[in-house]
């Protein structure tokens, strides 16, 4: 373990919350933690961007964050973004700012990966048993449903409803009456029943909710004694007695329980109603409080690969055996393409680690499109790439992956958009000459070669011999070398003559 100390930020569409961890013994046991309502979905604009004063709380909360970070290794520190910057049109403008207010890289994760981190973090938090879980997490934007064994998650999914935009939606200017609530309740519904046969299906034995919402409805229910029987958590009976009064009561602000805290109160309508659906068409009766949820997940995600139990390998390895990669010829373009690397740069400095994973990833990744044609596959292999569910992966992450896919072969002026000191530029450089030098898809041996980066361009070094008794690779490498000089910069293949002897 590299660090002792590792944290967790989660921008979440309500709160924004960093969880400071110490690892002993490959456990985490949280040490330090803060919380700030942010509410950054009630800053969300008809147009989908976020308003001047949500943009101005966050970055406010995440300055606070970043004091309290400073000091941390970088490896030590993983930030995620969830439903509100996954929506918001304006997220990749809004993010420079996040990130240096924060100090620290921020991730935007799709909503089963949320769900995917969720269920790690509640699992770590809950006993050890060996029947099914299912853990519900409603969140501020998004309401995240997992059924899982363990520390497995097995059935994923991600709901576009949350707290605070159903509160917004169907409760405006917090009035509540049995109509609007009715009306929230079938919304939800309509948005679970998209799952709840498959889930049904799958069973489970035991109901866990995480988060705000699921930890402030079990205070409620169980200090105001609406659970039958004094039950610690949620039940269906309690759900609806809370109903009753919050409909009577005809605003969340003129109820006066005990356990109902100020921050929890304006989200509380959307919050209720979303669970009363899940209740009803689950057919849930009762349902226990997991402490862990995202922040933990992140932390015990972030501990692994510092074990070299990276989530991101198996996803790899899950998508060449989906898209029944040839592994033998993955092998051998990804060998050839760290050996060219290797040859720019020290592979073995940390500062390259991130290079050289993303390397890796993309060569045993880059014939995937061809499960779908093998006509343009490498636009096949970018677009799955982008638009799948990636376990472990960002956005930011599956974006840069699918660019180095893309880049593999065709016109290098896709790419025209990359700035010309990124360092994918030598990835793709790497990949475009291993997947050339590789097209006969054998093992026949390749001739000792020399790949360097000049100031003006990169330069390969093949012995004149090989390239004569090679004619239909050294066209292709002439070609290739043309490719790169019409985007404006360089590659320049040099024929290396064989030594003298004598």
């Amino acid at each position: 373990m590299a660090y002792e100390l590792i944290a967790a930020v989660d921008l979440g569409s309500n709160s924004f919350r960093l969880q400071v961890g110490r690892v002993v013994d490959d456990q985490i046991y949280p040490l330090d933690s803060l919380k700030e309502p942010v509410r950054l979905a009630s800053g969300l604009t008809a147009d989908k961007r976020l308003d001047a004063a949500s943009r101005e709380r966050a970055l406010l909360a995440l300055r606070r964050f970043g004091e309290r970070l400073r000091g941390f290794q970088p490896d030590a520190v993983r930030a995620v973004a969830t439903n509100t910057l996954r929506v918001a049109k304006d997220a990749p403008d809004f993010l420079p700012a996040a990130e240096q207010a924060l100090g620290f890289p921020i991730e935007i994760i799709g909503g089963r990966e949320e769900a995917r981190l969720i269920y790690l973090g509640a699992a770590h938090s809950l006993p050890a048993v060996d029947y099914k879980r299912l853990v519900i997490d409603i969140g501020g934007g998004s309401t995240e449903c997992i059924i899982g064994r363990q520390v497995e998650p097995l059935l994923l999914e991600s709901l576009y409803m949350g707290c605070v935009s159903f509160t917004l939606r169907f409760f405006p200017g917090g009035v509540i009456d049995k109509k609007r609530f009715r009306d929230a309740e079938l919304a939800a519904a309509r948005e679970i029943q998209s799952i709840a046969a498959a889930y049904r299906r799958f069973g489970w034995r035991e109901a866990v909710g995480s988060s705000g919402t699921a930890r402030a409805l079990a205070e409620i229910l169980e200090l105001n004694g609406f659970n039958p029987g004094g039950v610690s958590g949620i039940t269906r009976e309690g759900l609806e007695r809370l109903r009753g009064l919050l409909i009577r009561a005809g605003s969340a602000e003129a109820l006066s329980l005990e356990g109902l805290r100020s921050d929890r109160q304006p989200v509380l309508p959307g919050g209720l109603a979303i669970m009363c659906a899940i209740f009803s068409e689950l057919g849930i009766e009762h349902m226990t409080y997991a402490d862990g949820a995202l922040r933990l997940g992140v932390l015990y995600d972030l501990l692994g690969r510092f074990y070299r139990h990276d989530m991101r390998d198996a996803t790899v390895e899950q998508f060449m055996s989906r898209y029944q990669v040839d592994t033998l010829q993955a092998e051998r373009v990804e060998r050839t393409a760290l050996g060219l690397l290797g040859q720019l740069i020290d592979t073995t400095a940390p500062e390259h680690e991130s290079d050289l994973r993303f390397l890796r990833w993309a060569a045993q990744l880059h014939e995937i499109g061809i499960s779908i044609a093998h006509t343009s596959y490498h636009k096949h292999g970018a677009y799955i790439i982008t638009f799948a569910d990636m376990p472990g992966f960002s956005k930011k992450d599956q974006a840069r992956l699918a660019l180095l896919v893309l880049g593999q072969r065709g016109k290098l002026e896709k790419l025209g958009a990359l700035p010309a000191q990124d360092s994918a530029w030598q990835l793709v450089c790497c990949l475009r000459l291993a997947a050339l030098l590789h097209r006969p898809r054998d093992d026949r041996e390749l001739p000792d070669f020399v790949l360097k980066r000049t100031p003006v361009a990169f330069q390969l070094d093949l012995p004149a011999d090989w390239l004569a008794a090679n004619p239909l690779t050294a066209a292709a490498l002439a070609d290739e070398a043309t490719t790169w000089e019409r985007l404006g910069s360089g590659l320049r293949i040099r024929r290396r003559a064989a030594a003298s002897v004598g």
